[in-house]
C-alpha cells in the first residue's frame, strides 16, 4: 500500500518562465551561449561580408567586386590591427590582404579616373584627351589581369584560413571602439596641410572611421562617421584628380606643353582647398560635439554641488 502512495504522488509544479526542456538539456551538458556584445556582432558581419567578397571576387572581377572588396579590405585591416593579438598570422594576413587590396584598388582608381575623363568637356586639339582615355582603358585592362592572376584559388583558400583563424583570436571585453576611433583621428595641427600630410590623414581617418563604425549605434558613433565620411569623398575626390594630373603630365608634359594638364592642375588645386577644409571642418565637428556632453556634465556637477553647499549653510 505504501509502495502504491509513493507512485500515486504528483511531481512539484515547475516555477514560472522555467521548462522541463532548459532542465534537460543543462543535465546534458548544454548550456546557452553567452551574450554576444555589440562590437563583437559588428565584427561578424564585417568578416562575413569579407567572405562573401572572396568568392565574388574570384568568380568576376568586375569593378562592383572589386570596389567592394577593396573597402571590406581595409575595414579589416583596421579591426585585426588594432584588435587582434600581434603573431604571425596576424603579420601575414596584413601583408596578403595589403598586397590584394592594392592590386584591387589600381583597377577602382582607373575606373574612376575613366568616367571623369569621359565626363570632362574641354577643347581638345592637342588630342590629349582622347590620348589618355585611350591609355587609361589600356593600362586597367593590364591591372585587371594582374589582379586576377594574383587572385586564385589557392589565394583565396590561404585568406579564408587566416581571417577564420584572426577572427577566433579577436578578444571584445572592455573594447570601447569609440574611444579608439578618436584616438585614431588624424591631427591636421595648424600649419597649411600639404599634398602627403593629406593624403596620410585620409588614411588614418578611415581607419577611425571603420573603428567607429564597429562601436554600439548612438548620436555621437553617427556624427563621428557622418562627418568624417564627408571628408574622405572630398579628399577621395582630390586625389583621384591628382593622381590623373600626374599621369598627363607624364605623358605630355606641362601645364605650358598640354591644355589638358593645365585644366586638370587647375581641378586638382581647387578639390585640394576643398578637401583640406572638409577634414579640418570635420575634425573640428568631432572634436567640438565631444566636448560639449563633457562641459554640460560638468556644469551640471559645479550646479549640484553649489546647491548642497547652500543647504549646508542654511
Amino acid at each position: 500500500m505504501l509502495e502504491l502512495c509513493c507512485f500515486l504522488v504528483k511531481p512539484p509544479a515547475l516555477l514560472p518562465g522555467s521548462s522541463q526542456k532548459s532542465k534537460t538539456m543543462r543535465s546534458n551538458g548544454f548550456h546557452p551561449p553567452a551574450a554576444v556584445s555589440p562590437v563583437h556582432k559588428q565584427s561578424q558581419l564585417v568578416f562575413q561580408r569579407m567572405g562573401r567578397q572572396i568568392g565574388k571576387l574570384i568568380q568576376s572581377a568586375s569593378i562592383n567586386n572589386v570596389h567592394k572588396f577593396r573597402t571590406n579590405s581595409r575595414r579589416i585591416e583596421a579591426l585585426v590591427s588594432e584588435l587582434a593579438p600581434e603573431n604571425g598570422n596576424h603579420k601575414k594576413l596584413l601583408k596578403l590582404l595589403s598586397k590584394l587590396r592594392k592590386k584591387a584598388g589600381n583597377v577602382r582608381d582607373l575606373d574612376v579616373q575613366i568616367a571623369f575623363l569621359k565626363e570632362l568637356k574641354v577643347p581638345d586639339r592637342q588630342n590629349h584627351r582622347a590620348q589618355l582615355l585611350q591609355w587609361l582603358d589600356s593600362e586597367q585592362a593590364r591591372r585587371k589581369k594582374k589582379l586576377e592572376k594574383a587572385f586564385d584559388s589557392e589565394t583565396a583558400t590561404e585568406l579564408r584560413k587566416r581571417l577564420q583563424r584572426v577572427q577566433g583570436e579577436i578578444q571584445f571585453d572592455g573594447i570601447d571602439c569609440l574611444k579608439l576611433a578618436h584616438k585614431r583621428l588624424p591631427d591636421p595641427g595648424t600649419t597649411p596641410l600639404s599634398e602627403k600630410m593629406l593624403h596620410t590623414c585620409r588614411v588614418e581617418a578611415k581607419k577611425a572611421r571603420y573603428l567607429a563604425e564597429l562601436a554600439p549605434e548612438s548620436a555621437e558613433s553617427k556624427h563621428f562617421i557622418d562627418e568624417l565620411k564627408k571628408a574622405q569623398d572630398a579628399i577621395g575626390e582630390w586625389h583621384d584628380i591628382m593622381k590623373l594630373k600626374e599621369r598627363a603630365e607624364q605623358l605630355f608634359g606641362g601645364v605650358s606643353d598640354s591644355a589638358l594638364v593645365s585644366v586638370l592642375q587647375n581641378i586638382s588645386r581647387a578639390k585640394f582647398r576643398r578637401a583640406t577644409s572638409a577634414l579640418i571642418t570635420a575634425i573640428n565637428e568631432i572634436s567640438q560635439s565631444r566636448k560639449a556632453p563633457q562641459s554640460v556634465s560638468s556644469r551640471k556637477s559645479s550646479g549640484a554641488a553649489d546647491a548642497m553647499h547652500h543647504s549646508a549653510v542654511a
